[in-house]
């Protein structure tokens, strides 16, 4: 796991090495359901699980596809906490998206990073001022397929599609009942979902990201609360990571807000020349 490498940490560069841009990993609109009638209250409360499970191929389907984004990972280990923000626009279909992340200074506020412009692909994050000995101007490329956690925290936001493709491993659900998000109705629903069977169930993009996440993590059981709307569109996913190795236990709260759906998202990869393969320094955020 990503934690194992910084065994001495309680302090915050340490907590910031494990969810802010994986050092270690990086080294190595119109709204439809995607084909249904809305469910009423009746329908959420009694298909609880079915509904969460669906939450991934409704943001897929017809009348969905994008959406704009807000995220933050807040990161707790050795009394330690703090808290790393993104925002941006997804394109569920083709499952990449662009993100601005901000990380945060370190605990005397000295020592201020540069946002970071990550780009999501299937099987792949690009990072842009990534730091560490990476040259101004190149971006960093990282095989999640390859990362222990699939990128469910190493980039310090989690993909938004990867992280409804997570939903896919609901078991057993309470649906909560409903609550206002921003102006919008609600249905609110708590459960856990086991990464294992959500590698299985995934669409082909997000299933090698998973399918390594649950060969990574110790604890496949992933707590979450779902909070969906009327369409069946998820509108914000909170999971809950919990990492006990062998230094102090780390905690990881993942949330992954969604709205504007339907906004145009064009993302365009890197070039090979503008991708920086060189080595990495190491103990750096």
């Amino acid at each position: 796991m990503v934690v194992q490498q910084h065994r001495s940490g309680g302090g915050v560069r340490a907590v910031r090495a494990l969810a802010v841009m994986g050092v270690i990993a990086a080294a190595a609109g119109c709204a439809g359901d995607g084909g249904g009638d809305r469910a009423t209250a009746a329908d959420a409360r009694d298909g609880a699980v079915e509904v969460v499970r669906r939450a991934a191929a409704v943001l897929a389907g017809d009348g969905v596809a994008s959406a704009e984004v807000s995220t933050s990972m807040e990161t707790a280990a050795g009394g330690t906490r703090v808290t790393i923000r993104g925002t941006g626009a997804y394109d569920f279909r083709a499952g990449s998206g662009r993100l601005k992340v901000v990380l945060p200074p370190d605990a005397a506020g000295e020592e201020e990073y540069r946002p970071i412009t990550e780009l999501l692909a299937p099987g792949a994050l690009y990072m842009m001022n990534r730091g560490a000995g990476v040259p101004e101007g190149k971006w960093v490329r990282i095989d999640t397929t390859a990362l222990e956690d699939g990128n469910l925290v190493t980039g310090g936001v989690t993909d938004p599609m990867v992280a409804a493709e997570l939903l896919r491993g609901a078991g057993v659900v309470t649906y909560v009942g409903e609550t206002d998000l921003a102006g919008v109705t609600v249905r609110h629903y708590r459960g856990t979902a086991d990464i294992g069977r959500a590698a299985r169930l995934a669409a082909a993009p997000s299933r090698a990201s998973l399918a390594a996440a649950a060969k990574g993590f110790r604890t496949a059981v992933v707590p979450f609360d779902a909070y969906l709307d009327e369409q069946g569109r998820l509108r914000k996913v909170r999971h809950r990571f919990s990492f006990a190795n062998e230094g102090p236990s780390v905690e990881v709260v993942s949330t992954t807000l969604l709205y504007g759906f339907g906004v145009p998202v064009t993302v365009r990869l890197p070039d090979e020349r503008d991708i920086y393969t060189g080595e990495i320094e190491q103990g750096r955020a």
